[in-house]
């Protein structure tokens, strides 16, 4: 059975950092197109990076040159370092993976993933 638990999520003024987990089971991340994503109240689920099977990384444009995508292969996690957080920031941050095939979508913006976490809560005051 496949599991991806996120961790990390917490309360944080603006400003600050956040490093969020995602732990899998029952697959190797090793290769794996992942994202990350994030749900606010009443939005849409909104992309914010992909990583893709050579460890290339992409960004939406909001978290552009604050989050950064990265993954240990030997502790089988995905990871996402926030920084200089805003409280826009704020919301539940999920992360999936995509088995089907060896590339990622063209877009940070696609849900095509086959395994999703649960989410991990991040709050960020002002």
């Amino acid at each position: 059975q496949v599991q991806l638990v996120e961790s990390g999520g917490g309360s944080v003024q603006a400003g600050g950092s956040l490093r969020l987990s995602c732990a899998a089971s029952g697959i190797s991340i090793r290769g794996v197109c992942m994202g990350w994503f994030r749900q606010a109240p009443g939005t849409g689920r909104e992309g914010v990076g992909t990583i893709n099977s050579v460890d290339r990384t992409i960004y939406a444009d909001s978290v552009k040159g604050r989050f950064t995508i990265s993954r240990d292969n030997a502790k089988n996690t995905l990871y996402l370092e926030m920084n200089s957080l805003k409280p826009e920031d704020t919301a539940m941050y999920y992360c999936a993976a995509q088995t089907f095939r060896t590339y990622c979508p063209t877009s940070v913006q696609s849900t095509t993933y086959n395994y999703w976490g649960q989410g991990t809560q991040v709050a960020v005051s002002s």
